[in-house]
């Protein structure tokens, strides 16, 4: 009878697993991401509580008079 892994065997090692992954990535040809330090020029945003304003407020859409006549001439028949 062959090896048969069923769903609630225990897991290997991490160490195992890191191992397997890492060889997985070699294989495929995986890019690394880089992340270079010198182009970053904005800090983080904080995430302090008081950072931020209490209260924003939407912004205001204005609709002029043409917009308006165009908007009731259409008969939408939305059901």
């Amino acid at each position: 009878m062959s090896y048969q892994r069923l769903a609630y065997d225990d897991h290997d090692t991490t160490a195992a697993m890191r191992l397997d992954c890492t060889a997985c990535g070699d294989r495929i040809d995986v890019p690394r991401q880089r992340v270079d330090r010198s182009r970053v020029t904005m800090p983080a945003p904080s995430l302090d509580y008081a950072a931020y304003p209490r209260e924003v407020r939407k912004p205001v859409i204005g609709i002029d008079e043409a917009a308006a006549h165009l908007a009731s001439r259409l008969h939408l028949h939305l059901d």
